[in-house]
């Protein structure tokens, strides 16, 4: 808006841009992790099964992310001084689980560092690691009294936090914790999860459950990770507790080489679905569950990287442009499977922020 209160007219605001853009055409752009699914829900069976619960979540390739600053700091910086009215929204304040909004300040318009390492970004107003996951109050479901299901809301949670918050995980140990909680005679993932760590590849990446970062590259940029998501949970299969988590985890990290103080960010959000079986119906161990589906969106996270670690990319580590549709990584509001179809699943996409 104008000082008088008025709007900038749309043609002198169309010729901004057009002239903006034609300034900063070698502005890099910023490709992201688009959207890598796997695992989908079990096939319906014919009858119930003659043992336990043969579970086969289909792992599709996953794409990851890039990071790089592209011409929309420039454009802002110019919109700013211009018309402030007008960056309303561009950045939004993370309250909501949705995509939100909230006027940009001077913080927002400036890079993040060791001190600020959520500077800039939604994120910033986001709560740190559980406490951003809100979790639903507990009735009788399924098989479940009411405070079973309390519990299994509980250790759903603690699943989550031992995969995507455990300090010793990021660092790249491994994530017994969380595995000590998936039912050992679901032997199709058990497989998966040992091929995983013995020789993490397209088909059995580790990073399709657990936040992992190389040492030797890279550290957390302090000790928090934001969080924003929540659980939820129905009458599943047999009488089971079906559990639904879908969580955004904002990594801020930097360079492990000593002395460095650019801080990237590394955004992955999942999607994961823990059934609480019946152990009538179903073998399992108590105080396990089994894996339905999982879904993982990834951006900054390293393009066609199948190194079982996340390998997020610095400012000058940009080499190319993503191929595959913008989008906000910080958007809660589009539904993971809606994200994987856009996205086909399979591309290195761009974007918007990170």
């Amino acid at each position: 808006m104008a000082k008088d209160g008025s709007s900038i007219p749309d043609e002198e605001w169309e010729r901004f841009l057009r002239d903006a853009e034609a300034g900063t055409r070698s502005a890099p752009e910023e490709p992201s992790a688009r959207a890598r699914m796997v695992g989908r829900r079990l096939q319906e069976e014919a009858g119930p099964p003659a043992g336990w619960r043969a579970q086969q979540p289909p792992r599709r390739r996953p794409a990851k992310a890039w990071y790089a600053v592209g011409l929309l700091v420039a454009v802002v910086l110019l919109v700013v001084a211009l018309d402030p009215g007008r960056v309303v929204g561009w950045f939004g304040d993370g309250h909501a689980d949705g995509a939100s909004a909230s006027p940009a300040t001077g913080s927002a318009l400036r890079p993040p560092t060791v001190d600020e390492p959520f500077r800039g970004s939604p994120a910033a107003q986001w709560k740190d690691g559980t406490a951003g996951i809100s979790v639903p109050v507990a009735r009788a479901t399924g098989w479940m009294n009411e405070g079973q299901v309390t519990h299994a809301l509980g250790q759903s949670l603690d699943f989550l936090a031992a995969a995507s918050l455990d300090p010793d995980v990021l660092r790249g140990g491994q994530p017994k914790k969380a595995i000590a909680l998936i039912n050992p005679h679901q032997r199709d993932v058990q497989d998966y999860l040992s091929a995983a760590f013995r020789d993490p590849s397209q088909e059995n990446d580790p990073l399709l459950l657990f936040s992992r970062f190389a040492q030797t590259k890279v550290r957390l940029a302090g000790t928090t990770v934001k969080a924003q998501g929540s659980i939820s949970f129905r009458e599943g299969k047999r009488g089971a507790v079906e559990v639904t988590s879908d969580v955004t985890y904002v990594y801020p990290l930097v360079r492990a080489a000593g002395g460095s103080d650019e801080v990237a960010r590394t955004i992955v959000r999942r999607e994961t679905v823990m059934s609480w079986d019946d152990p009538a119906k179903v073998i399992t161990e108590p105080g396990t569950f089994s894996l339905v589906s999982y879904k993982l969106d990834a951006s900054n996270g390293g393009c066609s990287n199948f190194t079982g670690f996340f390998v997020p990319e610095f400012a000058a580590d940009h080499q190319s442009s993503g191929k595959g549709p913008e989008v906000d990584p910080y958007d809660r509001s589009v539904p993971m499977d809606t994200r994987m179809k856009e996205s086909g699943g399979t591309q290195c996409g761009t974007a918007s922020r990170l």
